[in-house]
């Protein structure tokens, strides 16, 4: 009989499978935990790079700039291991999106971390926040396969 629970990351449109390093761990023998964040940047510039996002703001001047980060650490992990981590975006705002993050453990078959990452579309000649183009809202919408809702900001 097949289990008909979904897989945690089937609704991520982008996962990075990264081995867990023997130095990713700290003085207490677990994963430090800045080391999920760092996942997370891996997922997160990935994703850019499959939607295009990149070649498309860098040739307006414009690109990512991280806002804010969080992180609920679920269980320790512990080496040896292979981590997947998905990245997907929830919201669309007028200057930012959110970005859902999922770290999946293969040794323990489980969800070890999740969190969000804000990122704002920032004009680097105006020093300034901008509006999300259309066209890169699109290139979201067509890896995510599905239209993405709006939230203020």
């Amino acid at each position: 009989m097949t289990d008909p629970t979904p897989h945690p990351l089937s609704d991520f449109p982008v996962v990075v499978t990264l081995p867990l390093q023997w130095g990713d761990q700290d003085a207490f023998g677990h994963v430090n935990n800045t080391v999920p964040i760092r996942w997370f940047e891996s997922a997160r510039v990935a994703y850019l790079e499959q939607s295009v996002m990149s070649p498309m703001m860098q040739a307006g001047g414009l690109g990512p700039i991280l806002a804010s980060v969080t992180c609920n650490y679920r269980r320790q992990l512990h080496y040896p291991d292979r981590v997947s981590i998905g990245a997907r975006i929830s919201k669309i705002g007028r200057s930012s999106l959110v970005m859902e993050h999922v770290v999946y453990s293969e040794k323990l078959d489980a969800i070890a971390a999740d969190g969000t990452s804000t990122v704002v579309v920032f004009d680097y000649e105006a020093n300034r926040p901008t509006r999300v183009p259309d066209e890169i809202r699109k290139a979201f919408e067509l890896l995510e396969g599905r239209t993405i809702g709006d939230v203020a900001g």
